[in-house]
């Protein structure tokens, strides 16, 4: 069946980070010293993947795994050191530059030609670039809207029945066979992928494993709650017309029904989810919080960042004379 669930396995190490927390997970190895953290790459694939398993004990787990070390406090201790050197890359190379109604105003604007990832696609992707593109987006599609009911409990009024519909939009409106996750499984099992949870994590690039541990970086600190809502922005009102670009690849390479319709899916639902976030989500919560406004930015700006890192990081790989764009 597409979209299988159940605890995936631990993934391969990639450094002495990730390989000391996978051991200790097993329980055949010590922790890191946090402190090591502060020697990492903030961007590399070492600490992402610590990060990312980390993060992972709160969504499905791992097989194998004691399901108590979600709370284990040593390894919280070593997560929190990770986060914090992530975060203080962040806060570095993408402060916020602009007020909060010119930051969402230009995610609106679409180049003339664009040079990102979906127009690639569009024009030339082949089948195999299509495959290693949703390999990549699994690992957060299959827990699509998963990171962002995290912030749920933290809103209250308008920015909570806000956010609540277009999560409920997110979960398939009450049918299973309409949750995105599910759709997006189907669009793999049309690729030729393997649909399982968390299949391709030693695929995942570390580009494409920081966006997933921002989403959980956000979505599991009440204090970076308006972090959450402006990542949740950038991404809905991103998403439509990249995803009209999708759509337009999958069927130019004939990649399936399933595989246009989850692209399809996005460009209507997107389209509608963007006012919603923008007049009652980021609205209704800056009426209650205006202190807030600077981190609704600041998670706009980061994801704007680390999707840009994505795009160069594949354009690379697929066409090393492409320019880098939206």
């Amino acid at each position: 069946m597409a979209g299988r669930t159940g605890e995936p396995t631990l993934p391969r190490g990639r450094g002495d980070l990730s390989e000391a927390v996978l051991a200790y997970m097993r329980g055949s190895g010590e922790l890191p010293a946090p402190a090591l953290a502060d020697e990492a790459d903030p961007y590399g694939e070492d600490l992402h993947l610590a990060l990312y398993v980390c993060y992972e004990l709160h969504y499905r787990g791992f097989a194998g795994v004691d399901p108590a070390r979600e709370w284990d406090p040593p390894l919280l201790e070593v997560r929190a050191a990770l986060e914090r050197r992530f975060e203080t890359a962040l806060r570095s190379d993408a402060p916020p530059d602009a007020d909060l109604t010119a930051t969402l105003d230009a995610l609106l604007v679409e180049p003339v030609r664009g040079t990102g990832v979906s127009h690639f696609l569009q024009e030339s992707g082949t089948m195999d670039q299509l495959r290693a593109y949703a390999m990549q987006r699994s690992l957060y599609h299959l827990k699509e809207a998963d990171p962002h009911a995290w912030v749920l409990p933290r809103l209250s009024g308008r920015a909570k029945a806000g956010m609540a519909a277009v999560e409920y939009d997110e979960f398939g409106a009450g049918r299973a066979e309409r949750v995105h996750a599910r759709l997006f499984a189907d669009l793999m099992a049309d690729l030729g992928l393997e649909t399982s949870y968390g299949h391709y994590v030693d695929e995942g690039h570390a580009e494409m494993l920081a966006l997933v541990n921002l989403m959980s970086l956000f979505g599991l600190h009440r204090r970076l709650r308006g972090a959450l809502v402006g990542h949740f922005a950038a991404v809905e009102i991103t998403s439509s017309p990249s995803s009209r670009r999708l759509a337009l690849a999958m069927k130019r390479a004939q990649a399936g029904p399933a595989a246009e319709h989850f692209y399809t899916e996005h460009v209507e639902a997107d389209a509608v989810h963007e006012q919603i976030v923008r007049h009652d989500v980021i609205r209704g919560l800056l009426d209650e919080e205006p202190e807030l406004e600077a981190d609704v930015v600041f998670g706009i700006d980061a994801t704007g960042c680390l999707e840009d890192r994505l795009a160069a990081r594949l354009l690379s790989d697929w066409h090393p004379a492409s320019p880098v764009g939206g």
